[in-house]
């Protein structure tokens, strides 16, 4: 594992499209989400639509296939599978709902690259209906947050994330990749050192180049699925021949104070003190070992 952890949106960063939409016009609910929109706040309003679908007899399972249906596009799929392959901690960070998010994913074969999935949870009532409902209790205890809607802040989110990481050991490097408003709290909780990705003239792009003074992370743009495979896994790549730096230059400084300080010390040539014969061959292999997971990196980024 290394020490990266990208932090991914859902709806128009992993599918190109919006989820809730996406079940609102493939399921004929247009009509009563233009009726409700204007009087209740979105998570709500798509929790009454699921209500609807019920009262009119349309199953869970009508609704599970119409999200298999949602695409998918290719190079994001490779994208998500190259940086887990890599070793980063991949987690979803999403105003969608845990139901719609992990129907789509585990069609696509995704649902198991993902470590963590902070979303809007879902449940199924007595009646057998799918109820949706807000991240954050915004009765009990309302996250105050006014770049947030009212159900669910990011920004929190990275929050928690950042300090379960900092109980690790080693230092963790962020990748934030993200399209729309909601997006713009988290990315100003990223600091120096880390990583935003925003898709080119959506809302968090339009944010961020308004000032981009507020944002620490270094930005890096993006416009569709197979710009954010290159860039993401560039990201990555230059992550880790940074840190591949930083370990030999501590390696070779701690070589040489354990040589300064045992240079009277006996030496015995090609064994170690249990008597083992060090192999030429084996420190090689160790060599070899620690570049094949960059090399292999590379080699997805040029094609090869």
């Amino acid at each position: 594992m290394t020490g990266i952890v990208v932090l991914f949106d859902f709806d128009r960063t992993i599918i190109d499209g919006d989820s809730d939409n996406w079940v609102v016009v493939e399921m004929g609910l247009t009509q009563s989400f233009q009726q409700l929109l204007s009087v209740l706040p979105w998570n709500t309003l798509m929790d009454r639509l699921l209500d609807e679908l019920h009262s009119r007899g349309r199953t869970i399972e009508e609704i599970e296939k119409c999200l298999k249906r949602v695409p998918m596009n290719p190079r994001i799929m490779a994208a998500i599978k190259a940086a887990h392959d890599f070793g980063c901690d991949l987690k979803i960070v999403s105003d969608a709902n845990k139901f719609y998010i992990e129907t789509i994913l585990k069609h696509h074969g995704l649902l198991g690259f993902f470590s963590e999935i902070f979303t809007n949870p879902t449940s199924v009532d007595e009646l057998g209906r799918l109820r949706i409902f807000p991240f954050h209790d915004y009765i009990l205890a309302p996250h105050a947050c006014s770049l947030c809607p009212y159900n669910m802040c990011k920004g929190l989110v990275i929050e928690k994330v950042r300090a379960a990481a900092a109980t690790e050991n080693g230092k963790k490097i962020f990748i934030y990749v993200g399209d729309g408003r909601g997006d713009f709290c988290p990315s100003l909780k990223l600091g120096q050192g880390d990583y935003v990705m925003p898709r080119k003239n959506y809302p968090l792009w339009n944010l961020i180049f308004t000032d981009p003074i507020l944002v620490k992370a270094e930005v890096h743009e993006w416009s569709d699925g197979e710009e954010l495979e290159k860039v993401l896994l560039h990201i990555i790549s230059t992550i880790s021949k940074e840190e591949n730096i930083s370990n030999r230059t501590y390696t070779q400084s701690e070589s040489s104070d354990h040589e300064a300080n045992h240079q009277n010390s006996p030496k015995f040539s090609g064994q170690r003190k249990d008597g083992l014969t060090v192999s030429s061959d084996n420190q090689k292999k160790n060599k070899h070992k620690e570049s094949s997971q960059e090399f292999a990196l590379q080699s997805k980024l040029t094609g090869c």
